[in-house]
Parts: C-alpha cells; structure tokens; sequence
C-alpha cells in the first residue's frame, strides 16, 4: 500500500476499482484558529463552525463568542447557570444541558438496496467523497475514525485516529507498537472502524481482523509525514505515563539536535516501534439517519472465512439490519 503524495486527499482505481490514499492529507488553518495537540501542519480547528457549543466539562460549559483575531467563534471561559452561549454575528443563542431533551430530525437522505454499489470498496469511496465535498459545511476531519480495540482479557478502549489508506486489501492505520492499541492488537488482532459524518447524518462501521502492514510500506509512509511528526514518534512513548509535559518538550528538544531538520525526509530514522495496521474486513456497514429513528443500515458480509477483496461483489452478501 504505497504512501500518497503529500497534498490533498487524492483517489486513484487500483486493481480495475476504486481507493482512497490518504497519507498526504494535510489541514491547514485559517488565520486566526488555534490547533491543540497536533503538529502545525497535522492540525485540526479546535472550532470548525461558527455557532456551535463546546463542552468543556461536566461541572461547567464553555462561552464561545464571534470575536477574536479571525475568522469564527473562540472559547472564552465558563458560562454561568449550566448553559453555553454561542456568539456569531452579533447573534446569541442559549441551550440547555438538558441532554434527555436534544433531538435531531434525521432526514438528509437514504440507503435503499438499489442505491447501494455492488462492493463495500466502491460504495466507501462514493460516501468518502462526499464527505470530503462536506468538510467545509461542518465536517472537518473526513478522514477521521474511532479505531476501538480491545486486549486479550477483552478490556475495550478507543480513540480517534486518521485512515491512511483504503484499497481492496482494506483500511490502514499507522501507530507505535508500544502504544496501547498496539499492544491490545499483538494479543487481540481484531478492531473496528467508525467513521461519524454526522453533517451528512451517516457513518460507516468497520469490522475485520488486523494485520500488520509490510515494513517498507509502513516506513515509506514516515518519510512522507512533516518534520515535526516525525520528531514526535520519537519524542512520545506513547501511553505511558510521564511526570510533565516539560519532560516530553525536553525530550523532544533533545531529539531536534540530534536530528535536525535538513528538508530531507530521511532526516529523522523510523523507529523501530513504528508500524502500519491493516483491517481486513468481515463486515462494512453503512448508516444512515431516516425520520422517526427509522434508519436505514445496510451491511456487507463477508462470504466465507477468508479474506476477500473489498472490491469482489461476488465475495460479499449484503443484509439489511434493523435500526
């Protein structure tokens, strides 16, 4: 599974179907928006839409106004009596805590069988794209997935991660060994996949057994990251504990003179924790929201025990589940 080209999201048709290569996806800020925890040039908007509350806490909500140095609202700190307030265009807007009260209408589309192409690859691309085209009506990090894994005693635990790549083989991942995904996936290689497009009320799970992707690939991929991020594999010993922040800026400070940045991309060796996670599925389900919870779910299933190409209409079966 080769690296893409830094750069946009970009498609290619392998092996006669189409993919997604998604090692070159960059995001970049507009001016004024702030990033948080992610290199300069991996970063995400902490705000992606003007208008829209952010928790910051279960004791208390975050104001967030239209004021500041760009474009968009900004936290500005706690909102008194259990209610944010959102600020945009000289509009101000109250809503509750009251979470046994949110509702959301469902009715941006459908899934019937008749719409639903005759492969999961085919049928992932065509939603992938269309949440790319949504990324700037709220959808800010398509790409974006929760990667749930679970360890040999059967404790889940997830987070948020970015799909790298998808192709007939299935969706890649790259992490450290040493993380606790990594660890969960030495003794239990099984995962899912959730992507949430909640703009475009869909989402996509993704169940499957997890191979490792081959060394070469999963190095090329490294090469291809920014400066920074590669700094960073090496800095962070990923999911354990550590005494400060101030030990992970020394560490990382070390590592920036041993290793500087020379604009070659192989400036900085690959760990040899580093490593590309594959998930070849058994089953894809897509999901989307109808009025009345009446939503449709459609899954493709794995016909038989081996792994098939996600490409291969004749190696799926698709079912319809109820909502």
């Amino acid at each position: 599974m080769a690296a893409a080209a830094a750069g946009r999201v970009r498609g290619r048709t392998p092996v006669g179907a189409p993919a997604v290569e998604l090692a070159g996806t960059i995001r970049v800020l507009p001016p004024g928006r702030r990033a948080s925890g992610y290199g300069e040039r991996d970063a995400v908007p902490i705000l992606a839409n003007a208008g829209r509350a952010v928790v910051s806490g279960p004791e208390s909500m975050t104001t967030v106004t239209g004021s500041g140095p760009g474009p968009g609202p900004r936290a500005t700190g706690p909102a008194a009596g259990g209610r944010s307030r959102c600020q945009s265009g000289g509009v101000t807007e109250q809503r509750s805590r009251d979470l046994a009260g949110v509702r959301t209408t469902y009715d941006r589309g459908r899934l019937l069988e008749s719409d639903l192409a005759p492969a999961p690859l085919a049928q992932f691309t065509a939603w992938f794209d269309d949440a790319v085209a949504a990324e700037f009506s709220g959808l800010a990090e398509p790409s974006s997935m929760v990667v749930s894994t679970a360890d040999a005693d059967g404790e889940p635990s997830s987070r948020l991660m970015l799909l790298k790549a998808v192709d007939p083989r299935g969706f890649a991942f790259y992490s450290n060994l040493q993380s606790r995904k990594g660890r969960d996936l030495a003794a239990n290689p099984r995962a899912s996949l959730l992507f949430p497009w909640h703009p475009m009320q869909r989402q996509v799970l993704v169940v499957g057994d997890v191979e490792r992707v081959a060394q070469d690939e999963a190095a090329a991929y490294f090469t291809s990251r920014p400066y920074g991020s590669r700094l960073g594999s090496w800095a962070s010993a990923q999911s354990q504990v550590i005494a400060s922040r101030e030990v992970l800026k020394a560490r990382y400070a070390e590592l920036a003179a041993a290793f500087p940045d020379t604009g070659s991309p192989h400036d900085v060796p690959v760990p040899d924790s580093w490593a590309g996670f594959l998930v070849r599925p058994r089953t894809v389900e897509f999901w989307q929201g109808r009025p009345s919870r009446l939503h449709d779910r459609l899954r493709f299933v794995r016909v038989g025990d081996t792994v098939a190409a996600l490409d291969d209409a004749s190696a799926w079966r698709v079912e319809r589940l109820s909502p």
